[in-house]
């Protein structure tokens, strides 16, 4: 099955471009991300309380921020979901049996029921921030060596590059949204780099190909050509992971939402990258280690 049939389409004619606008767009989310600080992180890796708990009727989170501030709990995070049934509340420190005690005194009346409970102290939390970091770093180290094995050191800087800025956009787009990163959030950002290799493999694969068989052409028209061929396969995986994705951004619950959100950015992005930044960066690359595809 195919989307596109022989299409011509001159990618890299603007890929200098796209350099431009894919780096503004993970500055501007870089700066947003150092300028939010310990608020881009979830309580997984700064530590403290969080209580999600569904009313029976729509709860004013100003009164809910009043009655916590009046329990000594002023500096908690409040949001709603479920249309304004359900309140979120994050705080510093183990405060779980505090909230507990507020919102039976205080909101009885609407029949609370306590959905989850998370206490992680901050020791805990400062080790789970540094683990995953590393994660991320084995994982692009190991994509190294393996795309080095596989192809050529160029090739598989490049893809490294490209995944090393499939991961700062992500996380731009997190603190942009002003959404948290948790353990979810990093495995998703884990899922979406593994992703976006595998296609970018599938286009190196074709471009390795099309060298040997189009000798004497210049590179930059091998690569369009390798990447129109490969379009079609590209956009029917990239459309078909993305439906069950979006079936859970717009259908899951709120425990979801954010990892759902990661995937569906990561997969567009990810199918964007493997196009414009990890082909492309092979022909800059190529030219400042002056090496020559035959």
């Amino acid at each position: 099955m195919r989307f596109f049939k022989e299409t011509h389409i001159d990618f890299m004619k603007y890929r200098k471009v796209i350099y431009i606008l894919s780096l503004s767009v993970v500055v501007i989310g870089m700066i947003i991300f150092f300028l939010r600080g310990p608020a881009n992180f979830g309580i997984d890796f700064t530590g403290g309380t969080l209580v999600r708990c569904k009313f029976t009727q729509v709860v004013d989170t100003g009164n809910m921020r009043n009655s916590l501030k009046e329990g000594g709990l002023s500096e908690s995070i409040i949001q709603s979901y479920a249309e304004g049934k359900g309140i979120l509340i994050r705080t510093s420190g183990e405060k779980r049996k505090e909230i507990e005690e507020i919102i039976n005194k205080k909101f009885s009346s609407f029949n609370p029921t306590i959905e989850e409970e998370i206490t992680i102290g901050p020791v805990v939390g400062a080790l789970l921030k540094k683990q995953a970091i590393l994660a991320i770093i084995f994982a692009l180290v190991g994509i190294l060596l393996y795309t080095a094995w596989r192809f050529e050191f160029v090739w598989a800087f490049s893809a490294v590059l490209m995944l090393f800025h499939d991961a700062l956009f992500m996380v731009g787009m997190f603190a942009i949204t002003k959404r948290e990163i948790s353990l979810s959030v990093i495995a998703a950002i884990l899922t979406v780099l593994g992703y976006s290799i595998n296609d970018t493999i599938v286009v190196f694969d074709r471009i390795r190909e099309n060298v040997k068989i189009s000798r004497g052409k210049p590179f930059p028209e091998v690569i369009n050509a390798s990447i129109n061929q490969t379009l079609s396969r590209t956009t029917i995986t990239s459309f078909t992971t993305l439906l069950p994705v979006f079936a859970l951004l717009f259908l899951g619950g709120p425990v979801i939402k954010d990892f759902a959100f990661a995937l569906a950015i990561g997969i567009i992005e990810g199918t964007y990258s493997s196009i414009y930044i990890a082909a492309p960066l092979i022909i800059e690359l190529s030219k400042v280690f002056k090496i020559k595809h035959r």
